[in-house]
């Protein structure tokens, strides 16, 4: 495999000055290049440095509130790196720095808007999917949870968008692509915008946010629509900023700036609970307000967004899907899973469900429906129609495919992203002979296609319809992708209450399952 790595190649200068990354596998690669700067709360300011800056390597990461623990890595293989507040930088991967003009993909990591990073999964490398697709692919790291989103507004002008300042560096590496994407091979004028769970959420604040109009032209949801798990965070932070200043034992608002993270991080930990479950704005999602203007669900489109194309999905069963309930489907009748659906929602529930099920996914074990997604999947759907209504051009995909892991399990929270990202061989339980490859090349060519085109249609894929105010179309991704209308709607309607009651005993720890 090809390799260069010069002091001076490849070496790209930039608004904040000349850097050098490295070619590997026909891309030229740049990592951890700084974006921004800021201080704590306050806005970002453009990066500047003296000489070359060696790009050579991920640069921090966003400090987290708590531990990370592996866990769960057959299904989210993941890493840890290195976390310091001084995390505004991005990752390029570019077949070359011509001036070739390709799509740009920007990608906005996951983990709410409180954890994660943009090299958190393995799957999150660019380079598979700039090979793939001819394009530059670009990830960037922001700050998160009390650094990124806590309202200190009340506190004087200086800190006026505090409660967005996650989303703001956002904005700022977005300015940063317009400013330096050419050098690198990319077209500022054709930026796609991707995201996943809270990735996604950041977009859908992004669409809603007019200081980021004209900093990209498409945006592809994962997974993120979410208002019950990510709602705008709203009213004063004054509370909660005043509990962590008597918990430090610190006065004066501007204390908050310099106090070690590790102690803010443990006094936001044992304020905030108690504060957020009395209704107090304790941050942790952007604040609504004159910047970012909310959840359109609540308070509608901004027409000047409309013109943007949108592609929005989940996967079947997202949360649920992670816990598996212990289930061997593989040898399971369908008389077991119709008892399985009884055991779980009751008889009356289960005999409403069942055949709502068996109409959107004929040939499926009704033990299935016990995993189907309501909270991201509803939502959506209700997205995609209101978007259209308002003259939005939208496209809608479910994730369904099935993975060969213990008997079998439903797709769950961001098993997706592998074949968006051109990157199931990362992931070993994405290994389903005679499906993985033919689905990632269905997946990562609509996204491919979309950037290029405004329409994910190509890559192999049956036709696949915009949504319209009438009618739901979803692209069904999995062993056989097929366009689907109206098919579920039904469905997921009944089964919302059942899943919300499911998912509060599991919680809680009382479901014991005997099967």
């Amino acid at each position: 495999m090809e390799f260069l790595c010069e002091k001076d190649a490849p070496r790209v200068s930039t608004t904040g000055g000349a850097v050098r990354g490295y070619r590997h596998n026909g891309l030229d690669i740049f990592k951890g290049i700084p974006y921004a700067k800021a201080r704590r709360f306050h806005a970002p300011e453009p990066a500047q440095w003296e000489g070359t800056f060696d790009a050579t390597s991920y640069g921090c990461v966003c400090p987290l509130l708590r531990m990370s623990r592996p866990a769960g890595e057959l299904l989210v293989p993941h890493r840890y790196w290195v976390q310091d507040e001084d995390c505004q930088n991005l990752n390029i991967w570019t077949p070359a720095c011509d001036a070739a003009a390709r799509p740009v993909l920007v990608w906005l990591h996951g983990g709410g808007y409180t954890d994660g990073s943009s090299i958190e999964q393995l799957a999150y490398e660019g380079g598979a999917l700039a090979r793939a697709g001819g394009c530059v692919v670009v990830s960037l790291n922001h700050r998160l949870n009390v650094l990124g989103y806590l309202d200190l507004s009340d506190f004087g002008p200086a800190y006026e968008n505090s409660g967005n300042a996650g989303g703001e560096d956002i904005i700022a590496a977005l300015r940063w692509v317009r400013d330096n994407i050419a050098a690198f091979g990319g077209d500022p004028g054709n930026v796609t915008v991707f995201g996943q769970s809270g990735g996604g959420g950041k977009a859908t604040t992004l669409l809603q946010t007019p200081a980021a109009d004209g900093l990209y032209h498409k945006v592809m949801i994962q997974s993120g629509i979410l208002p019950a798990l990510l709602p705008d965070a709203q009213g004063s932070g004054r509370p909660c900023a005043e509990a962590l200043l008597k918990e430090l034992g610190l006065s004066g608002i501007g204390a908050l700036e310099t106090v070690p993270y590790a102690q803010l991080a443990a006094a936001y930990n044992k304020v905030a609970p108690a504060l957020a479950a009395k209704g107090v704005n304790v941050g942790g999602r952007p604040q609504r307000g004159r910047h970012y203007l909310g959840d359109p669900l609540e308070v509608g489109f901004r027409p000047e967004t409309l013109p943007v194309p949108l592609v929005a999905g989940s996967v079947f069963g997202e949360f649920v899907a992670f816990t598996g309930l212990g289930l061997d489907r593989a040898h399971m009748t369908q008389a077991q899973g119709a008892a399985f659906v009884e055991q779980l929602f009751g008889p009356e529930a289960a005999a409403r469900l069942i055949p709502l099920f068996a109409a959107a996914y004929p040939g499926r074990n009704p033990a299935d429906l016990v995993f189907a997604d309501t909270v991201c999947r509803l939502p959506t759907l209700d997205y995609l129609r209101r978007r259209a209504a308002a003259g939005g051009r939208v496209y809608g995909y479910l994730f369904a495919l099935d993975f060969p892991l213990e008997g079998g399990r439903v797709a769950w929270h961001c098993a997706d992203i592998p074949f968006f990202f051109h990157n199931t061989d990362l992931v070993p339980s994405a290994q389903i002979p005679g499906v993985t490859q033919r689905l990632q090349e269905e997946m990562s060519g609509a996204l491919l296609a979309f950037a290029r085109t405004g329409s994910p249609n190509g890559a192999g894929l049956p036709r696949w319809p915009a949504t319209t105010a009438e009618t739901d179309v979803t692209m069904l991704y999995g062993e056989r992708s097929r366009a689907a209308e109206n098919f579920d709607r039904a469905f997921v309607e009944a089964l919302a209450p059942c899943a919300a009651e499911l998912g509060r005993r599991i919680r809680e720890g009382g479901v014991q399952m005997q099967h």
